[in-house]
């Protein structure tokens, strides 16, 4: 498709044309929107650009987002760290998060094994699962992998390995809908998908 404007602005366009779920539309209207905002403002969002490229990180211990070595989930004393939950994404324990059922630790995998776009075991946080699971702390792992295909694959190759750890493996339970993102859940559904947990080797 040829470009429809000139120089700086079709590259703006074409720049959020690459975001994660902006079409060509929503990425015309945001440009435009830039174009349009005053110097102040372009200048603020520039600098939340760069703030958050040089300042955050990734939790050493969880993989979650943070501005220090360890995630403000890690680092608080008051939870139980008998108890990880695994999630896909960092946006995944927010969501969780707002429930205010939930007060043990995360592992974020970042991501899903999906071999069909090239992503392996290998690619996602799920050996530091197993040195976590592994220190003799953790009493039950809780799979939260969002309820869609590939979350569910994940889901059931991180049992059939974690059941050689002989550690109590969970699955959040029904209340969320299968082929939805984690993130999208209200809080009382996903309130109430912790409440009824099962343990994965109780299945079948």
């Amino acid at each position: 498709m040829p470009a429809a404007y000139e120089g700086a602005l079709q590259d703006l366009v074409d720049q959020f044309g690459e975001l994660p779920g902006i079409g060509p539309k929503s990425a015309q209207r945001l440009a435009f929107h830039i174009l349009s905002a005053d110097a102040e403002s372009v200048e603020r969002l520039v600098e939340a650009l760069r703030a958050v490229k040089s300042r955050v990180r990734f939790c050493v211990t969880c993989g979650n987002v943070s501005e220090e070595e360890q995630c403000a989930v890690c680092r608080d004393p008051r939870r139980d760290r008998r108890v990880v939950c695994v999630v896909e994404e960092p946006k995944d324990v927010v969501a969780i998060e707002r429930t205010r059922e939930y007060r043990g630790l995360y592992h974020v995998l970042g991501g899903a094994i999906d071999p069909i776009n090239g992503v392996g075991p290998d690619d996602l946080r799920i050996r530091e699962l197993f040195a976590r699971v592994g220190d003799g702390i953790v009493e039950e792992v809780i799979l939260a992998t969002d309820p869609d295909v590939v979350g569910e694959a994940t889901a059931a190759y991180l049992t059939r390995m974690l059941r050689t750890m002989a550690v109590p493996v969970s699955r959040l339970a029904s209340g969320l809908p299968v082929g939805s993102d984690l993130e999208y859940a209200d809080e009382v559904t996903l309130g109430r998908a912790f409440e009824g947990r099962r343990r994965v080797d109780e299945e079948g």
